[in-house]
């Protein structure tokens, strides 16, 4: 055969190891999302693409059978090639490193990394090719894939699913290469993390709870109770907090107020729904949504009061804090310099840990950061008690006989470089 024919059958060789091997780059990088909602608009292409992948083991074996059969013919032909314009001697030891810098550059290195770059576009070009591929190697991949079968039964192979950790890391790593926004994010965050939080992590505690009590608050005392509080909501209870009767709305109150001018709230209570601090909020969610209630009071375990939940705590844990002209914006810290700090103690304890970058702190039972240092102390402390913590020195600024209010967080800089190192 003549060498120009040699050379002509080789260039083809190599483009085609080209090809196969920029095939196996865009299929195994592809994005499945991306071809997803092209299909959903009606791409023709990036169904039929959908589809192959969805034989990806049978493509990938015939993607390696044909990459092998062209990578040995190619090194067949090139010794040939470089024997008859060179000879025997000169021919073969040229061959080996002509074809080895051709294979690395034109037939690895270039067609991977376009691959890479336009992984989607290039899988949706070449799907025809490698569909009439895939039918004509189906014998060789039907052995091969017999092969992989006994071999999985020998080596266990781990669920190719994602854990919400992982899911969670991709969307932080989307963020910050610029693919979605911070509060998008954060939505999605939320969202993966929503259905593991208890009411007892968001709840409103029995101490910080307003309530009417039927017996002794008058109308004027319930009107100073909305018109103070601004909420729209507010449990009633009869004797003591723990024995809760049901729910005045504010609307009902007013109107039974104003416009049929009667003050007995009693015929306007509407029946309380109730919970428990170990319920997810994902299930009391829908239990709202059934119930047609926007509060809940949480029950302890001997059936007192343990505080109340509203739909709007369970709303803030997805798109965060809600602010309506009536509310107080809470500002938690207060900078003192760069490196102090004043808490307000009720901040729950796992804000103040992420705030002051804390890792591998310990799980702890309670919330709030009053409750921390209580347990830190191990008393009710006083203010001027402090303790240190890993690299924060903690004082009590402000307590009571019953809670920590207010305390004083400094970073020591020099234990913060210690852990570093």
């Amino acid at each position: 055969m003549d060498n120009n024919n040699i050379l002509l059958i080789l260039i083809i060789l190599v483009g085609s190891y080209s090809f196969f091997s920029a095939c196996e780059t865009s299929f195994s990088s592809l994005n499945r999302i991306k071809l997803k909602a092209l299909a959903n608009t009606g791409n023709k292409k990036a169904e039929k693409t959908l589809n192959l992948c969805d034989k990806f083991s049978k493509l990938l074996t015939t993607i390696l059978v044909g990459n092998t059969i062209v990578n040995v013919v190619s090194a067949s032909i090139a010794t040939v090639y470089f024997t008859n314009l060179m000879g025997d001697d000169k021919g073969v030891a040229v061959s080996s490193v002509v074809m080895t810098l051709v294979i690395m550059i034109i037939g690895e290195i270039v067609p991977k990394n376009i691959a890479k770059n336009i992984p989607e576009r290039f899988a949706m070009a070449v799907t025809p090719i490698l569909s009439f591929l895939v039918l004509i190697f189906s014998p060789v991949t039907a052995i091969f894939q017999l092969m992989e079968k006994l071999m999985s039964k020998l080596y266990k192979v781990d669920d190719d699913t994602y854990s919400t950790d992982e899911i969670i890391t991709m969307v932080e790593e989307a963020n910050e290469e610029g693919d979605i926004a911070d509060h998008e994010a954060d939505l999605i965050t939320n969202a993966l993390e929503f259905r593991d939080l208890d009411v007892g992590e968001i709840f409103t505690p029995r101490i910080d709870m307003v309530a009417v009590d039927i017996n002794e608050d008058t109308i004027e005392d319930i009107e100073v109770m909305y018109r103070d509080s601004g909420y729209s909501r507010l449990p009633v209870y009869e004797d003591s907090i723990d024995n809760i009767i049901g729910v005045l709305h504010e609307k009902d109150f007013y109107y039974h107020l104003f416009y049929e001018k009667k003050h007995d709230i009693k015929s306007i209570i509407k029946p309380a729904t109730y919970t428990s601090s170990q319920v997810k909020i994902s299930s009391l969610l829908k239990q709202f949504q059934i119930s047609k209630s926007h509060m809940a009071i949480v029950a302890d375990e001997y059936g007192g009061t343990e505080g109340l939940i509203t739909m709007e705590d369970i709303l803030e844990e997805l798109v965060g804090e809600i602010y309506d002209e009536h509310d107080e914006v809470i500002e938690y810290y207060k900078k003192i310099d760069d490196n102090t700090y004043l808490i307000k103690a009720d901040l729950p304890i796992e804000d103040l840990f992420e705030h002051f970058a804390i890792e591998n702190y310990e799980e702890y039972e309670f919330n709030t950061t009053s409750a921390w240092v209580i347990d830190m102390m191990d008393k009710i402390p006083v203010a001027g008690d402090n303790f240190d913590y890993k690299n924060l020195h903690v004082e009590v600024t402000q307590a009571d006989q019953k809670i920590v209010n207010e305390v004083k967080v400094t970073i020591n800089k020099e234990d913060k470089e210690e852990e570093e190192k």
